[in-house]
């Protein structure tokens, strides 16, 4: 798209120039030789009335007076009946402008010029123009530059935040580009981020509701079974088809009691030993202008190198969503701290704000509470998703709020391999 953009403007600016470049060099040229034959012309006349007001006064004409009046210039004035020629200045070498003029009563003068200086002030004005035409190419090119990476790079945010989406990463980047429709994109992008984060999180309460209303038949109808075959004494074939019943209960029992763990851990198949400051470098990277616009500060404390057993998705929808609140809801500045223990990797966020209202307390993490007007998802969902990895978010402290993430070592999951296969 760059490339495009820019050879698109570079031959429209190129054509422009062309078309006002050509036109305008030839009118300057033509100029510049009609002004020197004008000039040429209005100094043959002047010669030819000076030399009659001399003839009239009786007057010699002096060739070193026409030379000092006329310098640069070949003079020669004829008189009729006069053998002589009265010669001021020097011919020309080169190639030559001449213009004539006469009297009636008999003179005759001629002025010649050399052509080679109107050739080099149309040079001159010509190369003017030529170096005009390149400054405006060379604007253009400019501006092309910087329109097209104004164009390309929010193109390109916004396919990472659309790749993103695609990935499960369901939160919406709030990145605004000052383009009213890649701004509308950004949005209806954040719209769909929030929508699939809640059909995500109603799909998981469907799991979970669903597994639970279907336990209690299933085992009644476990229990009733049981009882058929404990008294079938005789017909072999019932005490037969009733195991197998029991059997089919028991398998179902246990697809729904998967069902049941697939909903308290969403993705806990795609935990992976990752690096936690990779994921933190990554959200301080994207949060930071944020904080500069609102005057505040973000920083990145505590031990590094540190690995934990998360999805890099997760993580990374976790933090962002805590940074957001604390961007929301905080104040002054936003430190990240971690640190480890000897059964958690520990990821504190906490700001200089006036914290969570007492009467939040105990309801924090519930769905639809918020205290600031907002939707009450984000710490629900954040939750849930560290949740789904296998860590835990709490809220350590109240004012100021400090939230911390508890994630499991890369250590502890490599000393504790769980191996699954089909029922």
């Amino acid at each position: 798209m760059r490339r495009r953009l820019l050879s698109s403007t570079l031959v429209v600016a190129a054509i422009a120039v062309l078309l006002l470049g050509v036109p305008l060099g030839l009118v300057v040229t033509r100029l510049i030789n009609d002004e020197a034959v004008q000039q040429l012309r209005a100094q043959a006349t002047l010669l030819l009335s000076q030399v009659e007001y001399a003839r009239i006064e009786d007057r010699p004409i002096d060739p070193e007076e026409l030379q000092r009046q006329y310098p640069s210039r070949y003079v020669q004035i004829f008189i009729r009946n006069s053998p002589t020629v009265i010669v001021g200045g020097e011919p020309p070498p080169g190639r030559q402008m001449t213009e004539e003029s006469h009297s009636e009563s008999g003179v005759y003068v001629r002025i010649t010029r050399d052509r080679a200086q109107v050739e080099r002030n149309v040079r001159g004005w010509l190369m003017l123009i030529v170096a005009l035409a390149g400054l405006a190419l060379a604007v253009a090119v400019s501006l092309a530059v910087v329109q097209s990476r104004r164009l390309a790079l929010p193109l390109l945010d916004l396919a990472r935040i659309a790749e993103r989406l695609g990935s499960g990463e369901a939160r919406p980047s709030r990145h605004r580009y000052g383009i009213p429709e890649l701004d509308r994109v950004a949005e209806v992008l954040d719209r769909s981020a929030t929508r699939i984060a809640d059909l995500l999180s109603r799909e998981r309460e469907f799991a979970t509701d669903a597994s639970h209303q279907l336990r209690t038949p299933l085992t009644g109808l476990t229990m009733r079974l049981e009882e058929i075959v404990a008294a079938a004494d005789q017909p072999a074939i019932v005490r037969e088809e009733g195991e197998a019943a029991i059997v089919q209960a028991e398998r179902l029992t246990a697809v729904i009691d998967e069902l049941l763990a697939a909903a308290r851990r969403q993705r806990h198949a795609q935990a992976e030993a990752i690096r936690v400051d990779e994921v933190l470098h990554q959200q301080v990277t994207e949060w930071e202008p944020a904080f500069r616009r609102a005057k505040r500060t973000l920083r990145l404390a505590g031990d590094r190198g540190l690995r934990a057993m998360v999805s890099t998705g997760g993580l990374s929808q976790v933090v962002s969503t805590l940074l957001e609140n604390s961007l929301e809801h905080g104040a002054g500045e936003v430190t990240i701290t971690t640190g480890s223990s000897d059964k958690s990797i520990v990821i504190e966020i906490a700001d200089q704000g006036p914290g969570i209202p007492e009467h939040l307390r105990a309801r924090v993490f519930d769905r639809n509470v918020s205290g600031g007007g907002g939707t009450g998802l984000g710490l629900t969902l954040a939750r849930a998703l560290t949740a789904s990895d296998g860590g835990r978010l709490e809220l350590v402290r109240m004012r100021p709020a400090v939230f911390a993430l508890f994630l499991r070592p890369a250590e502890e999951a490599a000393r504790h391999r769980v191996v699954s296969g089909p029922a």
